[in-house]
């Protein structure tokens, strides 16, 4: 829903949106700019490609204002970026996953974004293709300033391409902080439950086994209208938890999570910072 709000598909309900400090839409005031969303490039779950237009057709669909040589010329650029020139007279039926996604990719791009929302551009992908996708949309990031949005529910993948993760439950942000951090050390017992789920070869999430093991089971996260979203399932939950919203709280300089238990769930992290904590709650 974020995604799709940033993107103008959906109104935000309150607050405002910005872009580089260029308002994209503001709930207050129902202000919309239409010339900064043209700046923001999306790639769907589902690839979303036209079946009855080339591969050339689906990547130049947002290029219509553009004299015909400069379209083509674009058009043959981007396919040559994402190794799929050959491709160009193909239709979407015609060609594989992966090349499907590289060309969801090379339409995104061809409008010359500084923001590229991905949403789960690899979760229909084979194993083997994924970090190819990955590798490819980083390389382009770096390549062109690219600003990237990847949203996803592979938090290993999160840990691989992204420099920040942010944690969402149920709409609410639960945890942000540097991926390689969040994921190595997670605080709120959601990220700690996303972690210990993940498969890892390499056995990292063994010590929030004890602590993911008594996860309750519980219906729908939105039906719970006080309290911590989260607090049906959290073996760590207590009346306060239920009673009240946790605020998103600092655990230390570049990391904060929104759990009235911190001090149980990551008393490591908050070592040093748990005075700081104490004061961000009672502030």
């Amino acid at each position: 829903m974020t995604l799709r709000m940033i993107a103008g598909i959906v109104a935000p309900d309150r607050g405002r949106i910005t872009l580089n400090g260029r308002v994209l839409y503001d709930s207050a005031t129902g202000q919309k700019t239409t010339a900064a969303r043209r700046k923001i490039g999306v790639v769907f779950q589902d690839y979303a490609l036209f079946p009855r237009m080339t591969v050339a057709e689906n990547v130049s669909f947002g290029l219509s204002k553009l004299p015909q040589m400069e379209r083509r010329a674009r058009v043959r650029l981007q396919l040559e970026r994402m190794h799929i020139a050959e491709l160009k007279d193909r239709y979407p039926a015609e060609i594989s996953g992966g090349q499907r996604q590289r060309v969801a990719i090379a339409r995104a791009l061809a409008v010359r974004p500084r923001v590229l929302l991905a949403d789960e551009p690899v979760s229909m992908l084979d194993v083997s293709i994924r970090l190819e996708v990955l590798d490819l949309i980083d390389e382009l990031r770096s390549q062109f300033e690219l600003a990237v949005l990847y949203v996803t529910h592979d938090i290993a993948s999160a840990r691989y391409f992204a420099d920040d993760t942010l944690v969402m439950y149920a709409g609410e942000l639960v945890e942000r902080g540097p991926s390689e951090d969040v994921t190595q050390q997670p605080a709120h017992p959601y990220t700690q439950l996303l972690v210990a789920s993940a498969p890892d070869p390499d056995d990292l999430a063994s010590e929030l086994r004890p602590l993911t093991a008594g996860v309750r089971r519980a219906g729908s996260a939105l039906s719970t209208t006080v309290g911590c979203r989260f607090a049906p399932r959290c073996p760590l939950a207590e009346d306060r938890c239920r009673a009240q919203s946790p605020p998103l709280l600092r655990v230390n300089a570049q990391r904060a999570a929104a759990c009235w238990r911190l001090d149980v769930a990551a008393p490591d992290l908050l070592h040093q910072g748990f005075e700081e904590k104490e004061e961000a709650i009672t502030t």
